[in-house]
């Protein structure tokens, strides 16, 4: 099997389920493992793919997301190809995701046995008393995350109320409008907020708490989940 990944998170799915030589081609936005991402065929950004190179690997699957890919690319490519177009929103959509995937691949007992550990993880995880947050992805303009998000689940389960869970998808915010939360998080994908940013945020809000958050742990569905509880604890140190 010939498999082509356009998702970041998926990518590093597969590596994870062992799939080492089926995997040939994935995106410039691929970068776990760093070994797969210095190796394989890169096709082209998520959304700039370049169906060129992904038809010469002539790949017995490829692997799409509704969110992250451009729906008339992946309907091109499913015009060729198979084509698993996955749909992820949620913690319970994320694991039913690595369930189909390894259905997919030939990892079923890999995957299973995967979800398992996540769901391990989450499940000794003590986010302790829950506080008002808001979780910026974007600046000019600043855009959060609404309540129909995978970022607003992961948001739960660290113990953050978000202020915008009533909306939905990627909201714009107005700063001069802004509630003050307890907490901002500043994530670090996609777009990269550092130490300006926030310290910039704490001049107008000296009562908020300003956090800057690895994107990756709140966003990637997929391996890396088991990663996040560990994380979620560390920025519990912070608050």
């Amino acid at each position: 099997m010939k498999i082509v990944s356009l998702v970041p998170s998926i990518t590093e799915l597969l590596y994870s389920l062992g799939l080492e030589r089926e995997v040939t081609g994935i995106t410039k936005f691929c970068v776990h493992p760093q070994t797969w991402f210095q190796t394989k065929t890169r096709v082209g950004g998520t959304k700039t793919l370049n169906l060129e190179k992904i038809s010469a690997l002539e790949p017995d699957l490829i692997i799409a997301n509704k969110e992250e890919n451009v729906k008339e690319q992946v309907a091109a490519l499913a015009g060729r190809f198979p084509v698993l177009l996955t749909d992820v929103n949620d913690y319970a959509g994320a694991l039913e995701m690595i369930r189909e995937v390894g259905d997919y691949t030939n990892r079923k007992d890999k995957a299973q046995q995967l979800i398992a550990a996540i769901d391990d993880a989450f499940a000794h995880l003590d986010t302790g008393p829950a506080v008002t947050a808001v979780y910026f992805i974007w600046k000019d303009p600043w855009m959060t995350v609404g309540g129909d998000t995978f970022i607003n689940d992961m948001m739960q389960r660290a113990g953050f109320l978000n202020l915008y869970a009533a909306l939905k998808r990627y909201p714009a915010v107005d700063l001069n409008v802004l509630q003050a939360p307890e907490y901002i998080l500043l994530a670090s994908e996609p777009y990269p907020f550092k130490e300006q940013h926030k310290a910039a945020l704490r001049e107008r809000y000296p009562g908020v708490k300003i956090l800057l958050t690895d994107g990756e742990l709140f966003s990637w569905y997929g391996s890396r989940m088991l990663k996040a509880p560990a994380y979620f604890r560390q920025l519990r140190m912070h608050r």
